[in-house]
């Protein structure tokens, strides 16, 4: 990993510092989410600092009484950490439709942590393919946006939908851009890189990262790249944030070049389509992204997307990040 990054490391490593010093810094709230589904726009544009719930790849004993052990680690490290205090500074927790695992996670998150004073759970239709999907979508987005104005005592106007939007919209695109650099032969953005820049786009004020996202663009350009690539890796699978995994592995010889991941590809890849109707505009987005597999049919179109992707980035070996106890993967 190169210097230029720093700022990105810190960020992930530092990031309930990061979120406590923003809330106190805006005076404006922090919202928990617990799915790259829950449209962030709207709680941008009522104010709020979304942070992606992760967990601390720390083993824990606090989660047994309140969700199964066969449930993926994923799932416990989540609750563990709101068990334990680490989000204290969120007002509010949020989970779009996800597997049924992750939705006991959220229910004893919003039961069991004490400093939560408000939560939402947004359904989605599993069938995004269907030609109901967005229609249905569109009336639950605009039932959030409803909802939150009741949060922040009052209304969320269209231009506050749109600017949020445009500001998310900017950091799909800088993050895009970033990713073309992996396509090079010796790489100079290196997967433990892309990594630290994507997984804070998750936690970090979108206006705040997009001005770093442009610094490291600007800089990249005269940075070497003599690197050498070695066996060139795509990483498939659910959500993943150990970046010790992806620097061992890109110790021995290799470099990972792209993802198909929550925490990477499938949260950016794709930007909002601008409409008239801003709630549009978002709704139809996230039933536009690259698919979890809890919403991938009955066509499977994944399995294109990936294989695109591997084409795209000449990806010449795959690793499968596979939580343990992972149904929908």
């Amino acid at each position: 990993m190169s210097g230029l990054f720093d700022q990105f490391k810190s960020w992930y490593e530092e990031r309930h510092d990061y979120a406590r010093a923003w809330k106190q810094r805006t005076g404006r709230p922090v919202v928990a989410t617990m799915c790259t589904y829950t449209p962030e726009e709207i709680l941008i544009a009522a104010g709020m600092l979304p942070v992606r719930v992760l967990g601390a790849h720390e083993p824990q004993n606090v989660t047994e009484p309140h969700i199964f052990g066969m449930f993926c680690p994923f799932c416990r490290d989540s609750l563990a950490q709101g068990l334990l205090g680490r989000y204290d500074y969120c007002e509010g927790v949020t989970l779009t439709q996800s597997c049924i695992q992750y939705r006991q996670t959220f229910n004893s998150w919003r039961e069991h942590v004490e400093t939560v004073k408000w939560d939402y759970y947004l359904p989605m239709p599993n069938e995004v393919q269907s030609k109901f999907a967005k229609l249905l979508h569109y009336s639950e987005v605009k039932k959030f946006r409803t909802f939150m104005e009741g949060v922040i005592g009052k209304p969320i106007t269209d231009d506050e939908l749109r600017r949020s939007t445009e500001v998310v919209n900017e950091n799909r695109r800088l993050l895009m851009e970033l990713y073309e650099y992996r396509k090079e032969a010796n790489p100079r953005v290196t997967g433990v890189d892309a990594l630290y820049a994507s997984i804070t786009a998750q936690f970090i004020d979108k206006e705040e990262h997009n001005r770093e996202l442009k610094r490291v663009l600007a800089e990249l350009p005269n940075q070497p790249n003599n690197r050498i690539e070695g066996v060139r890796f795509m990483t498939i699978g659910s959500e993943n944030d150990d970046v010790s995994f992806m620097a061992m592995v890109e110790s021995v010889g290799s470099t990972i070049v792209i993802d198909d991941q929550c925490s990477g590809t499938r949260n950016f890849w794709n930007e909002a389509r601008i409409q008239d109707d801003p709630i549009s505009t978002i709704a139809d987005r996230y039933c536009e992204r690259p698919a979890c597999p809890t919403k991938d049919y009955p066509a499977h179109t994944r399995f294109d997307h990936v294989l695109k992707l591997a084409k795209d980035y000449n990806a010449r070996a795959a690793v499968f990040l596979q939580q343990k106890f992972c149904d929908p993967h």
